[in-house]
């Protein structure tokens, strides 16, 4: 079973408005508490994502005990909670730190230039939207699945609040897309596109990821060197109540085809690097290894 095969039911949109009027009404600390239960019912009938967390927490160094897997569980839901808060514009950015604060600055001289963003599910990149927040006049793009772009949009227009996200269907990348997102990194935007989940429609290739055959979007890096812009991997990783930032900046002078083989080796390093910090925040809840 493939990923795109899966609802992500925790974060639907009728449970993220749910979650979202309980938030407003009793907080972050009730929202938790409700989370755990919720979140333990899932555990319970979710038998095929439990078989997933337990092979693919092995696979990454961790023991699949059960404790472990529904810790697993546990932790998707909170970073669900997070991310409420980020798209309602509630999260506070003084908890998030960068781990350099060189390559920060880097990515804060870079915004005029515009970047692409390869992120990854391992922890929650969502939180870097709250750091950018505080630049007014950084228009975030993001590519999402098409269900996924539908609860966002959703969301921002029932809780009515302004933002400067726009969502694209990583599904319906045409000609006219990628000319209208070059317009926008000329023009100083942000763009985010996930580098380690394969669609129906992506173009994929094998890779050797753990140690294992996996089929990774090339698509991602070949529309990354397409848009002739500063290219960051990043990944925000929680640490008890704050996140923590991980970037790498991406640059090669090797041959257009080169480059792109180039790019998507260092983001698996990237990837496989910081995983172990926070085993339990690599969010496969699919057969992430299974072989094609």
């Amino acid at each position: 079973m493939k990923w795109y095969q899966l609802k992500e039911q925790a974060a639907g949109e009728k449970r993220l408005w749910l979650t979202w009027q309980i938030y407003k009404i009793l907080g972050k600390k009730a929202v938790k508490i409700i989370a755990f239960f919720v979140t333990f019912f899932a555990f319970i009938f979710g038998k095929e994502a439990r078989r997933c967390s337990r092979k693919n927490l092995a696979i990454i160094g961790l023991q699949p005990s059960i404790i472990n897997q529904f810790r697993h569980f546990l932790e998707y839901s909170y970073s669900l909670i997070d991310r409420m808060e980020v798209f309602s514009g509630n999260y506070d950015y003084k908890k998030i730190y960068f781990d350099n604060e060189e390559d920060k600055n880097s990515l804060i001289n870079d915004f005029s230039k515009g970047i692409f963003i390869i992120c990854s599910h391992l922890g929650n990149i969502d939180i870097m939207r709250a750091f950018i927040d505080k630049y007014p006049n950084q228009h975030v793009n993001v590519f999402l699945s098409a269900d996924q772009c539908k609860v966002f949009n959703n969301f921002i227009k029932n809780i009515k609040i302004d933002t400067s996200i726009s969502t694209y269907p990583v599904e319906e990348i045409n000609i006219d897309t990628s000319i209208e997102i070059k317009d926008k990194l000329s023009n100083g935007e942000i763009v985010y596109m996930a580098g380690d989940r394969i669609s129906k429609t992506s173009v994929n290739s094998e890779v050797q990821f753990f140690g294992h055959k996996v089929m990774f979007p090339i698509g991602t890096f070949k529309f990354a060197q397409m848009m002739e812009c500063p290219i960051y991997f990043a990944c925000a990783i929680r640490e008890g109540e704050n996140y923590r930032i991980y970037l790498h900046k991406f640059s090669s002078d090797l041959p257009k085809a080169a480059k792109v083989i180039q790019m998507q080796k260092e983001f698996i390093q990237f990837v496989e690097n910081l995983t172990p910090k926070a085993p339990l925040q690599f969010f496969h809840f699919y057969d992430l290894f299974e072989q094609e």
